[in-house]
């Protein structure tokens, strides 16, 4: 199982700690979570089910190409970071 961990932004929406999913990819982590916090879908994917360009997915301490993201395989105990981008001015 992978282990999730949100940035303090996603926790109103999603895992307020680091939590457990069992999924062979980054694609199948993200529909575990987003069953078990269904708010949290908006934040991450767009309605054509993409990775939105705000957000950054660690796997492993290494960040993801954002279109490889959905496609890359996760090991067993592999810490997974989810990050949303802060814009503005």
């Amino acid at each position: 199982m992978a282990t999730v961990v949100c940035t303090p932004r996603l926790r109103d929406v999603g895992p307020t700690q680091p939590e457990p999913f069992d999924a062979d990819t980054v694609d199948l982590l993200l529909q575990a979570m987003t069953t078990a916090y269904p708010r949290l879908a908006d934040y991450l994917l767009d309605d054509q089910h993409r990775l939105r360009p705000h957000i950054a997915i660690f796997v492993a301490g290494q960040m993801v190409p954002r279109e490889q993201a959905l496609q890359h395989p996760l090991k067993d105990s592999e810490e997974v970071y989810i990050m949303q981008a802060l814009s503005g001015g």
